[in-house]
């Protein structure tokens, strides 16, 4: 059932405040930080943040739109507004404008925590291989993320997009400096190309921390010297290396499976 059309706001001046702080979430993959909000676009992630209960700032439709939209995205937001069609598909980060989209407040940083199952990202650089690694993060049950400084901005908007939802299930703690991992009570697991034991054949603790690397560098020699464990995925195409995302879903996905074979 659409909602009534005579109850949001409306914004018809590209100059409203409310569509700068759109156009800069939008484009500025450091833009969260210093506004403390991120701008959910499109219906998937919008679904995703209502389906874990976040309740929005501000919901956004264009003004097309607004007739069509579900009860529930408007009356779950704190404010709701409707916006030209193309005042609002000229903030849009996306090569086909969304028609609507969440202001959604950050949560609080959380602290590190010691012994939830973890990945953690040293210094990777593509927000699509950080925003697929979230995905597998939350798919196989690790439910923290920790990125060393230096690894892309976990709630830009590539990040955001390529994780696909997956944000709002996982504590999420970012620009870490390595002594503070010192909290974690746990054993480091490092991904490595060329040693380590066969992760087919390994017997992988949990709760554990997967540690990933720059996509060129890999994992710095400093932390990769703390894991407990390297591990190597078996390549019979022959490849030299896998992308650091399939490696990860791999390597997380294999964690599962002993977990729920009872660590066979």
């Amino acid at each position: 059932m659409p909602v009534s059309p005579s109850e949001p706001m409306r914004i018809q001046s590209r100059d409203n405040p409310l569509l700068k702080e759109l156009r800069k979430l939008a484009q500025d993959p450091g833009a969260y930080r210093k506004l403390g909000r991120v701008w959910l676009e499109g219906d998937h992630l919008c679904r995703a943040a209502l389906a874990r209960g976040l309740r929005p700032s501000v919901a956004v439709f264009s003004e097309s739109f607004w007739p069509r939209a579900p009860v529930e995205w408007a009356q779950g937001a704190i404010k709701t507004v409707v916006v030209d069609d193309a005042l609002l598909a000229a903030g849009s980060g996306l090569e086909s404008p969304a028609p609507m989209g969440f202001v959604v407040d950050l949560p609080p940083p959380p602290a590190l925590s010691p012994t939830v199952p973890t990945v953690l990202l040293d210094r990777l650089q593509d927000p699509g291989n950080v925003g697929s690694i979230l995905r597998s993060a939350a798919a196989f049950g690790f439910g923290q993320v920790v990125a060393l400084k230096g690894t892309a901005a976990l709630w830009s908007p590539k990040v955001l997009r390529a994780g696909m939802g997956a944000h709002f299930g996982l504590q999420l703690v970012e620009g870490v400096e390595p002594e503070a991992l010192d909290a974690l009570r746990m054993p480091w697991i490092a991904t490595s190309s060329h040693r380590g034991e066969w992760l087919h054949e390994a017997r992988l603790p949990m709760p554990c921390a997967w540690l990933l690397g720059h996509e060129g560098q890999g994992v710095s020699p400093a932390l990769e010297a703390r894991a407990a464990l390297h591990i190597r995925i078996a390549q019979p195409g022959g490849e030299e290396s896998l992308n650091v995302a399939a490696a990860a879903a791999i390597c997380l996905h294999a964690s599962a499976a002993r977990q729920l074979s009872g660590g066979a």
